[in-house]
């Protein structure tokens, strides 16, 4: 008999606001590091690394299955970069 796996939300919010504060920084330090020729290049690809990293990190923690955290994660952070270029775009700026 298969024992079932309960939700683990305290696990979760903790690799969850660990996830923010780290996705955040490596993007920012690679960004400041780089010349500005090659920072946003630098940074989308350094971001979707580290939402591959964190995903698995994340699901981990929670005991979820782990490939497919990685590619909600990344999906959606894909999706979200691009819609943060389209309104960019919209408004005549970068945002």
């Amino acid at each position: 008999m298969s024992k079932a796996t309960a939700a683990r939300p305290v696990q979760a919010a903790v690799a969850s606001a660990f996830s923010f504060a780290v996705g955040a920084a490596i993007p920012l330090a690679v960004a400041a590091l780089m010349p500005f020729s090659h920072a946003p290049a630098a940074v989308v690809a350094i971001s979707v690394l580290m939402l591959a990293v964190l995903g698995g990190f994340g699901a981990r923690i929670g005991r979820a299955p782990v490939l497919r955290a990685v590619l909600r994660v990344v999906l959606l952070g894909m999706a979200a970069m691009l819609l943060t270029i389209a309104i960019g775009k919209l408004f005549g700026t970068t945002v």
